[in-house]
């Protein structure tokens, strides 16, 4: 009798458990959101697709199949037809200035623009403003003018002569001023060039009005700062332009402590709301800076506001740019012969930085564009690493542009990350051939030999030097022609992305270089919903129409943000 009431009692038990165990398996959690029949690039590690996707707060709970999506409809769940559209992850924009983008907007805008024009602009502004103000602008690319020539002092001083003017080149590595603005910056033909920058002369030994890299902080340390309320008003415009165009993420490169607190207070007030990866700007040349004294002091900030924002890596400048002719190069420039560019750091001063960043845990990201500064940057890494190794450390080269089949091959094996702009090729190409001849060139941009290495390559515009459109990047990537179908076929065609390749630049591989892909950069159940709606397949529409691609719906964590 015993022994039937013990085979009865664990019968029961089973199948209790087994009861439980189908009610278990059969429940599904409410979604508040449910998107259906959609044409969905989860960008996994498969690239597969799905046609639905359930949302609960912030987070994808499902991504999958429309039967299996409708279980977690529930009575308190909107659902959202897709009606065929595609969607794809957030768009992830891994190099670009998030500040600059929002002071750009309150400037003069001379992108792609002659001369002419931006010496109207300028005197338009003049008329406005009270003598002795500022007159700030951005932009210029003087490739793009007849003459190819640098402008002039002169020039500025024509349309603004009671007003200091400072203009940016578009690569943000040349200023161009007036003889007000040289003044004030204390720049006479008897001011010595300093480490890592450059005073262009003329014949006689004049400052021309162009100051490249280093050279032109005299000056722009003398232009008063915005004040809060201008800052706030233009991160928020710059907030808008990531949205338009599909980008819920984007790491900024290189920003100071003061900018890091404007947008802090915005995330507060819920104002802000896209996903920062904000790197730490240091000191001027080889010094420390406040800012990174305080981060060292206090530590790295990981995931604040609900993954929103994320200050863990120092971001170093190494060299100039291509087009200011300021890149460090091994070799002379070919057009400009016993030339070599500008190092920003000695060996010594680039190690102890670098040194100091592994001392305290930090992910370093040093641009460097030459093959002469990428050398000294890998060499400098890899000294630092094997004096205090780190499996994992994600360091990272900005840019990578002008690089050799060694550099190549060393950044694959050491694990170093290149993060690279896919529109700098076509905006570049009709003058990067010039700068570095037909041997050099094989191993620039060279998109297809980085990956072929086995590296990653981590996308981005950096913005405001190029559009901010990732489409434009996305195009860049797959074509290697500019906007305009130019060079028909291609550019060195040979080192073009797969479309594959490019959404992932711009989506998983974008996150990996600053270690989020475990959050987002694929849809996936556990990951953000990070999400975007497309007008187009990029995966199948004509290679042409990539750069067209609009984008109608931006969601970041579950909530839309823009909608067209």
């Amino acid at each position: 009798m015993k022994r039937s009431l013990i085979i009865i009692f664990t019968l029961t038990l089973l199948l209790s458990m087994i009861s439980g165990n189908s009610f278990a398996s059969n429940f599904k959690e409410e979604a508040d959101i449910v998107y259906l029949n959609g044409n969905i690039y989860t960008v996994d590690n498969k690239f597969s697709k799905a046609k639905a996707l359930a949302i609960k707060g912030q987070k994808l709970i499902y991504v999958g199949n429309k039967g299996q999506a409708k279980k977690y409809i529930g009575s308190n769940t909107k659902v959202i037809d897709l009606e065929g559209k595609t969607v794809i992850p957030g768009l992830n924009d891994g190099h670009l200035h998030f500040p600059r983008m929002g002071m750009n907007l309150l400037q003069i805008n001379g992108f792609n623009k002659h001369k002419e024009e931006i010496l109207n602009l300028v005197k338009e502004e003049a008329g406005r403003r009270e003598p002795g103000e500022w007159i700030l602008g951005y932009g210029w690319n003087h490739e793009l003018w007849p003459d190819k020539k640098f402008p002039t002092k002169e020039e500025l001083d024509a349309v603004a002569p009671d007003n200091p003017v400072m203009l940016q080149r578009v690569d943000a590595h040349s200023i161009w001023v007036n003889s007000k603005a040289l003044e004030i910056g204390g720049i006479t033909k008897d001011t010595s060039d300093p480490q890592g920058g450059e005073i262009l002369r003329d014949a006689s030994g004049e400052p021309t009005g162009v100051l490249i890299d280093t050279a032109g902080i005299s000056v722009t340390s003398k232009i008063p700062p915005y004040s809060t309320e201008r800052i706030e008003e233009g991160l928020l415009k710059a907030q808008e332009e990531l949205f338009a165009n599909g980008i819920t993420s984007a790491t900024d490169a290189g920003s100071h402590l003061s900018y890091i607190n404007d947008m802090k207070n915005l995330y507060k007030k819920g104002d802000l709301k896209a996903r920062l990866n904000v790197m730490v700007a240091n000191g001027k040349g080889g010094e420390t800076g406040e800012s990174l004294e305080y981060y060292y002091k206090n530590g790295p900030e990981i995931g604040l506001f609900c993954d929103r924002l994320t200050v863990r890596s120092l971001k170093l400048v190494g060299d100039g740019s291509l087009g200011s002719r300021s890149a460090a190069l091994l070799e002379d420039y070919s057009d400009r012969s016993g030339h070599k560019g500008n190092y920003r750091f000695t060996d010594e001063e680039l190690y102890r930085l670098v040194k100091e960043a592994r001392k305290y845990g930090w992910q370093v990201a040093t641009h460097a564009i030459g093959d002469g500064a990428i050398l000294q940057v890998l060499n400098t890494y890899e000294r630092v690493l094997k004096e205090d190794p780190l499996a994992d450390h994600r360091w990272r080269i900005e840019h990578f542009q002008i690089a050799n089949a060694s550099e190549i091959d060393r950044i694959a094996k050491i694990g170093i990350l290149p993060s690279m702009q896919p529109v700098h090729a076509t905006s570049d190409k009709n003058m990067a051939e010039d700068r570095v001849g037909p041997e050099r060139i094989k191993y620039s941009y060279a998109w297809r030999k980085v990956i072929d290495a086995g590296s990653h390559i981590i996308g981005g515009s950096d913005a405001p030097v190029e559009l901010v459109n990732p489409f434009h990047g996305l195009y860049a990537a797959i074509t290697r022609m500019d906007s305009d179908g130019n060079p028909a076929g291609g550019w060195y065609p040979e080192e073009s992305m797969t479309r594959e390749e490019a959404v992932k630049a711009f989506t998983i591989w974008a996150a990996e270089g600053s270690f989020e892909e475990k959050i987002k950069g694929s849809l996936e159940a556990g990951k953000l919903a990070d999400f975007i709606v497309i007008d187009k397949d990029p995966m199948k529409c004509p290679e042409e129409q990539l750069k067209d691609i609009q984008v109608l719906t931006t969601v970041l964590g579950g909530e839309v943000v823009y909608k067209k």
